[in-house]
């Protein structure tokens, strides 16, 4: 029980001073919807490196990645590397101009240039995986908190609490507390991890006796593709590339810096972060399936973990639930704008006064951050569930690409079709197992967009909008105003 305080009053410090850095910002993200959803469009490059890093490490890099190396190995960890290279791809090709667009979300862009139901499909379609994703993160707090305070949360209460302090720090702060937040967090989820591994490597005699300690299987545990296999492994990195260009996450972080230069800077920036985190999990992964042979794999990181002294295993597990903090707050935070900015302002009260907008906003995100607590007490796999719902992204990820690099191909019906037909696919590829000619979902996503995007421009007749650019910056400095008002 003296453990159990210990790591507890380290948890709840942590969550204080979530919370005071939330209401230390609060006053700038009061002032306008540009505040509170883009920090007024002013986060400098090493705010947005942390703000990628934190989106990319959550649940699914730290305690997803330790589950699935369980079974796969030390491949297991190019989920991360995998992010890390969509992160900097992002940062070459898509974050600087984000930034100079002045857009807010995928779903604005598309009606800019395509038309409202491109608009209105697609702002579905995102809220759906962020809704998704950020479910995850509650079954991974849950797995945290009840591993390390058993004696006080249940897998259930655990997940609980999550929700409680995730929807909290969005709901105060916005992406201000949001950017602040992932400052601490991912510096304690750098400390936490790496003297975890090196701890746990030391008191099982090395990676080479892990090694040979562990099941004996068809592959290699400490393979670079282990059980996975190049097709998955480069599917993942396909998967990550779509998702970091059209994520509303990644899209919202780099339209709140304050140039287009510091949005490519901090994106690469953050890749560079993000690329480690992943193998080391899954070292702490192959350990806890050496140290428990019976582990519920989900519970593999949290329980080697806890196999370390009282503080150090309580400052360890406050780090892994801090990338769940970064992770929720940032995705919660795009699922709030996609529904209140795409959906209501747009199409239910265009007429909304900014305080009223500033209140659907929050609102907005209590309610998600409900109903996504729910959807996390029926999820099950946390890798596999966030790598089936990522690929949805690749339709958007087609359309934005054409858009930006192939505009002469594009029509206005486009943006629609595309998106209809990757929904479609994705769940025809859940329920009919006879389409499974590719490994990956994700290879057999990017095909038939990309195939339907071009049938689409032979058979639409109709150009897209071609916004001047004297126009368009024009358009966005009275948005940019009138929210500021």
């Amino acid at each position: 029980m003296k453990l159990c305080l210990i790591q507890l009053m380290i948890v709840c410090l942590y969550v204080v001073l979530l919370f005071a850095i939330s209401f230390y910002v609060k006053h700038r993200a009061n002032k306008n919807p540009m505040e509170y959803l883009f920090a007024g469009r002013k986060l400098s490059t090493s705010l947005i490196a942390f703000n990628v890093t934190g989106l990319a490490v959550g649940a699914a890099s730290t305690v997803g990645v330790a589950e699935n190396a369980t079974q796969v190995g030390i491949a297991a960890g190019w989920y991360n590397g995998a992010w890390a290279i969509g992160a900097v791809v992002m940062g070459i090709l898509a974050a600087g101009k984000y930034r100079q667009m002045g857009c807010s979300t995928i779903p604005e862009l598309f009606e800019r240039y395509y038309d409202k139901k491109g608009r209105l499909i697609s702002a579905i379609g995102l809220a759906i995986i962020l809704i998704c994703i950020t479910s995850l993160q509650y079954v991974a707090g849950g797995a945290i908190l009840s591993t390390l305070m058993p004696d006080i949360f249940s897998m259930k209460t655990g997940m609980i609490m999550s929700a409680i302090v995730f929807i909290g720090i969005t709901v105060v702060g916005g992406l201000w507390s949001s950017g602040m937040s992932n400052m601490i967090s991912v510096s304690l989820i750098y400390l936490g991890i790496l003297y975890s591994t090196i701890s746990v490597v030391d008191n099982n005699g090395g990676l080479v006796n892990i090694n040979n300690n562990l099941p004996v299987v068809d592959f290699s545990w400490f393979s670079p593709i282990g059980g996975l296999g190049l097709a998955v492994v480069l599917g993942w990195i396909l998967i990550m590339i779509s998702q970091a260009l059209t994520l509303q996450g990644t899209v919202q972080i780099a339209c709140g810096a304050k140039d287009a230069k510091t949005a490519k800077k901090g994106f690469i920036l953050g890749g560079a972060l993000i690329f480690p985190i992943g193998f080391l999990s899954a070292i702490l992964g192959l350990a806890a399936k050496v140290q428990y042979p019976d582990i519920n794999p989900t519970m593999a990181l949290p329980q080697i973990i806890m196999s370390l002294d009282p503080v150090v295993s309580g400052i360890t597990l406050a780090a892994l639930w801090a990338a769940d903090v970064s992770t929720a707050c940032t995705i919660l935070l795009g699922a709030g704008t996609l529904i209140s900015q795409d959906i209501y302002k747009r199409f239910i009260n265009p007429q909304v006064t900014t305080a009223k907008f500033l209140q659907v906003n929050r609102l907005v995100i209590l309610l998600v951050g409900l109903a996504t607590l729910w959807l996390a007490f029926n999820a099950v796999g946390i890798l596999k569930t966030m790598m089936i719902g990522l690929s949805l992204t690749t339709a958007f990820t087609v359309v934005f690409l054409f858009t930006v690099f192939a505009p002469s191909l594009c029509r206005k019906n486009s943006a629609f079709y595309t998106t209809v037909v990757g929904l479609i696919g994705l769940v025809l590829w859940q329920f009919v197992p006879q389409i499974h000619v590719l490994s990956h979902v994700i290879y057999f996503e990017w095909i038939i967009c990309i195939i339907s995007f071009l049938i689409i421009s032979v058979v639409d007749k109709q150009p897209i909008k071609i916004v001047e650019k004297n126009r368009y910056e024009e358009k966005v400095l009275v948005k940019q105003e009138v929210l500021s008002r």
